[in-house]
C-alpha cells in the first residue's frame, strides 16, 4: 500500500467520521419540521460524499484507481469492502434525486429511506474501515 495514499484515505475516514456521526445521532431523533428534514437530508448528502470519496481513496491505495462514484461503489462491492452495491447505487441515485426535490411527500419518504436503509447501510462501511484504520 502506497504510504502517501494511505495516509489520504484515513484522513478523509475522519472527515467521513464526523459526518457519519452527526447523521446518525439527528437521524435517530423524531423528526417532524421541514426544517429537520432538511437538515437530515444534507447531513445524508455530506455523508454519502465523504463515503464514496473514502472509498475511492481506499481503493486507490489498495491499486485500484477509480474516477468516479458509480466506479467507486462497483469496484468497493467487486473487493467487498461494502455488501449490497444495488443499495449502494440506489442512495447514490437518491442523492442526485435530492437537489431538485421540493415536495414535502418526497422528502418525508427520503427522510425514511435515510433513516431506515442508509444509514445502516453507510454504519456498515463505517464499521468495516474503522477496522481497517486501528
Amino acid at each position: 500500500m502506497d504510504e502517501s495514499k494511505d495516509i489520504r484515505w484515513k484522513q478523509k475516514f475522519e472527515n467521513f467520521e464526523r459526518s457519519f456521526k452527526l447523521l446518525e445521532k439527528y437521524a435517530a431523533t423524531p423528526i417532524s419540521t421541514e426544517l429537520e428534514r432538511a437538515g437530515i437530508i444534507q447531513f445524508f448528502e455530506t455523508t454519502f460524499e465523504l463515503a464514496w470519496k473514502v472509498l475511492k481513496d481506499y481503493l486507490e491505495a489498495e491499486g485500484i484507481m477509480v474516477k468516479s462514484p458509480r466506479e467507486s461503489i462497483k469496484q468497493a462491492f467487486h473487493v467487498e469492502i461494502i455488501e449490497n452495491g444495488y443499495l449502494w447505487m440506489e442512495a447514490l441515485s437518491k442523492r442526485y434525486l435530492i437537489a431538485n426535490t421540493y415536495d414535502q411527500e418526497l422528502t418525508e419518504k427520503l427522510v425514511r429511506e435515510i433513516q431506515e436503509k442508509f444509514l445502516p447501510m453507510l454504519r456498515k462501511l463505517y464499521l468495516t474501515l474503522l477496522k481497517e484504520v486501528s
